[in-house]
């Protein structure tokens, strides 16, 4: 959990913590080299992690967890008035793209958890920001569903009391989740890894 108010690192260890007992070695990802990757990105892989959801893209379509299967997905919660961990997120994400080959790359879906403020319309503005991956696709939902896909990926998010420039602030995940065709946890990218450590390991990925 990545928390936008002080105190917040304690949320971001007990989101951590959980994802990580959740996570271990797949048998397949023992066999493999590391590639010049960090050997960690072949030992976060989880059955517990991901699921079915219902959601909303951004040009109003329903869409569901199979829409994105047969192609590898990387899923980050955010929202489009996030000051700081969102922008720069999606940003060196967008680098890490460039170094990935083509038949690589993963899309990107980017939720958002403010369903109150990034209408349909917001959300397109803002997934088309400068630097961005260039397939990133906008995602929200009721809260109900919101509750269920963050429940699906084990972790939360919610509304703080503390307010910045353009308003409240809303405590989110900071993790980048990959999602393998089938829709099964294969990695997973933490708050801090540079654009190299994310190519590094979308590339040596099968």
């Amino acid at each position: 959990m990545r928390n936008v108010k002080p105190g917040g690192a304690v949320s971001l260890f007990i989101a951590c913590f959980a994802l990580a007992a959740a996570c271990s070695p797949a048998p397949a990802a023992r066999n493999q080299t590391a590639n010049g990757a960090n050997p960690t990105c072949f030992k976060r892989s989880s059955e517990a992690i991901g699921g079915p959801f219902q959601l909303t893209s951004a040009d109003g379509k329903a869409v569901t967890e199979a829409d994105f299967k047969g192609r590898k997905a990387l899923v980050f919660f955010g929202y489009t008035y996030c000051p700081d961990v969102c922008p720069v997120t999606l940003f060196n994400l967008g680098k890490a793209m460039e170094s990935v080959a083509a038949d690589k790359r993963p899309t990107t879906l980017f939720v958002s958890v403010d369903p109150e403020r990034d209408t349909p319309e917001k959300l397109t503005q803002y997934i088309a920001s400068n630097g961005f991956p260039r397939d990133i696709i906008g995602l929200t939902g009721t809260p109900e569903q919101l509750t269920g896909i963050t429940q699906a990926f084990k972790t939360q998010y919610g509304r703080d009391e503390a307010t910045g420039a353009s308003g409240y602030l809303v405590s989110h995940s900071s993790i980048l989740y990959l999602m393998d065709k089938d829709w099964k946890l294969q990695t997973f990218f933490m708050e801090g890894e540079s654009p190299a450590e994310i190519a590094g390991c979308l590339s040596a990925l099968e």
